[in-house]
């Protein structure tokens, strides 16, 4: 019997070599790591404090715009738009129901600049407008998309533009300069002939365009109505009339501007009456100045109003003791007033009016006093619900708050919230 044997082949006494060579193999650094089993990146394995540097040549496409927010952010709302025009720049006004976060980089195409806004919407009020066509060139306002609106502005219809975010209420602002307008040359005429006598004029001359501004300046109250009262015994009627007084001076020294009192002494003038000699002079704008007042003393600062409805409680409260009626009669039928009292035009030039008497007013007094900025309110005011033209009312300070009444009974104080409410007065009237 042969007693049986294993015999090794060489090829099965060559295996245990397959496992030896693969680790002899990574111990050297092939090019590209792609067989490599055992390398490590250094550069994922390490932790680094130095942000990366992009590259130096981006791949992002040159027409796509930068966006400055995450597409997972909540939705902004375009509630209204309005613009104004000058013969320098043309401004388009977004009011927004929270900030936007407009293209840093605009899309630059053959038919003009795109400015993108994402996560944005058109209200349909605004969309409204728009398909009346209800909105100054050059501006082209469209939604592409459910998340975004464009503005464009045509190429040819502009020389530059300046795009401007405002937050209290959140706004965004575009003003845009228009080309100039080329110079033409007309051909020499022949001398004229003199031996016939001049034809006579067909049609009457026309009159020439209004070229006086009347401004009617308003204090509020006076004489038996004493206003708000401070905790010194400062009365509202007398702050008013110095400011009022002192805006008075200074806007008569402006070329081109009328300046009309509803008051100049301390005497007690109807609400109604204020109004109707407003329309009675037909006033340009009309300014009505105040002090405010409120239960907590502690409270304190600027805030100006134009007509509309009562946004809040406390706009009601104030609008109700400006008035002199019961809060419930405040804010009655304001809607009908606005269709059968007030035009668009109006209530739009006030709302700009009241904003750029404020932004003047922040601008000035700020480098001098810790001013608090209450923004832009609507509320039913009387005299702003019947004069027929752009109207604000203006309250200057709390004459509640003790370290304000001190300052409304300087005349320091009264001095710059006058300057301040001129120059937002002329910064107005320089857009029309």
């Amino acid at each position: 019997m042969i007693p049986l044997t294993t015999q090794r082949t060489p090829m099965r006494s060559a295996l245990w070599l397959i496992p030896l060579l693969t680790f002899l193999v990574g111990l050297f650094d092939l090019p590209g790591h792609a067989l490599n089993p055992f390398h490590v990146d250094e550069a994922s394995a390490s932790t680094s404090t130095t942000p990366q540097k992009p590259p130096h040549k981006s791949k992002r496409p040159h027409t796509s715009p930068i966006r400055l927010t995450p597409t997972g952010l909540s939705l902004t709302t375009i509630q209204n738009f309005r613009t104004t025009s000058s013969l320098r720049m043309t401004r388009l006004v977004l009011d927004l129901d929270s900030k936007a976060h407009p293209s840093t980089r605009p899309l630059l195409q053959a038919e003009g600049v795109t400015i993108e806004i994402p996560n944005a919407i058109l209200s349909p009020s605004a969309k409204t407008k728009l398909a009346a066509g209800r909105i100054a060139k050059p501006f082209l306002i469209t939604q592409p998309s459910e998340r975004s609106v464009h503005i464009l502005l045509p190429t040819g219809t502009f020389t530059s533009y300046t795009l401007l975010t405002l937050m209290n209420p959140p706004r965004l602002v575009i003003d845009v300069v228009p080309p100039a307008e080329p110079r033409t040359i007309l051909p020499a005429e022949p001398p004229p002939d003199f031996s016939s006598p001049l034809p006579t004029p067909q049609q009457p001359l026309q009159p020439r365009a209004k070229s006086v501004t009347t401004i009617v300046i308003d204090p509020g109250h006076g004489g038996k109505d004493p206003g708000a009262r401070g905790h010194r015994g400062t009365e509202e009627k007398d702050i008013t009339l110095k400011v009022a007084l002192k805006l008075r001076d200074l806007l008569s020294q402006q070329r081109g501007i009328r300046i009309l009192m509803t008051r100049e002494r301390d005497e007690f003038i109807e609400l109604e009456d204020r109004a109707k000699f407003a329309n009675r002079h037909e006033a340009d704008l009309f300014v009505s100045v105040h002090v405010n007042s409120h239960p907590q003393r502690s409270v304190k600062g600027i805030e100006i109003y134009h007509f509309g409805e009562a946004k809040d409680q406390r706009a009601l409260e104030v609008a109700a003791r400006e008035n002199g009626t019961p809060l419930h009669s405040t804010g009655v039928g304001w809607e009908y007033l606005v269709a059968d009292l007030l035009t668009a035009k109006k209530i739009e030039e006030s709302l700009e009016l009241a904003w750029t008497a404020k932004e003047a007013m922040v601008t000035n007094l700020n480098g001098h006093y810790d001013l608090v900025d209450h923004g832009v309110k609507t509320a039913p005011f009387y005299v702003l619900r019947f004069t027929s033209m752009p109207s604000i009312l203006a309250e200057i300070a709390y004459i509640s708050n003790s370290g304000e009444e001190e300052l409304l009974r300087t005349s320091r104080f009264t001095s710059l919230v006058a300057e301040a409410l001129m120059e937002g007065v002329k910064s107005f009237l320089a857009t029309r």
